[in-house]
């Protein structure tokens, strides 16, 4: 069963925050707030927050500016995962990934069952590593990027989370890119 081995320290890691939506702004932003304020509890950094309309391009844009931003280690999208015309999100972040996680996926739904029983097969929640940063595409409810956060997120993001954990395999998600440096080679992990 999981556990945190608290002899090993925390590391906090630099999270970035997408909202996608044609209507919100910062201020109206509830999903974002409610991201940006329970990776701060944790004990993150939100690296950058933004706000981008339902536009393929400019999600695309967004995502692959920052996994391609040294600085940043994971981006975090809310919205858009929906079966709506304007529902594009995983269409603009899929095809950046060097490997997908069908296991985020997978345990999503099974938490989202649990709040909103079979309305969580209206969601198309993904993730995945871009340029050796993980990538995490939630659905802009609150209640959903809660479970996604407290369900699976804020552990996986605990470097002293066991069996295992993202963050001690930060280190070695750029071995496939052959790109010289990568954003997690020095980590203490």
């Amino acid at each position: 069963m999981s556990k945190l081995d608290e002899t090993r320290a925390f590391i906090p890691v630099s999270i970035a925050i997408l909202t996608v939506s044609d209507t919100r702004t910062l201020a109206e932003d509830r999903s974002g707030d409610l991201l940006a304020e329970r990776i701060a509890a944790a004990g993150h950094w939100v690296a950058d927050r933004a706000i981008c309309p339902d536009e393929i391009v400019e999600i695309r844009s967004k995502v692959r500016a920052w996994t391609t931003d040294p600085q940043i280690d994971v981006v975090i999208t809310t919205g858009g995962t929906g079966f709506t015309g304007r529902d594009v999100t995983p269409e603009a972040v899929t095809p950046l990934f060097d490997k997908t996680m069908d296991g985020f996926s997978a345990v999503f739904h099974q938490i989202s069952m649990q709040s909103i029983g079979v309305s969580t097969v209206q969601s198309r929640a993904t993730a995945g590593v871009a340029h050796a940063t993980f990538v995490f595409v939630l659905p802009g409810s609150t209640g959903a990027c809660r479970d996604a956060w407290d369900g699976i997120l804020k552990a996986q993001l605990d470097y002293r989370h066991m069996p295992c954990n993202f963050v001690e395999i930060m280190p070695r998600l750029s071995e496939s890119l052959r790109r010289g440096a990568s954003k997690g080679e020095g980590r203490t992990a």
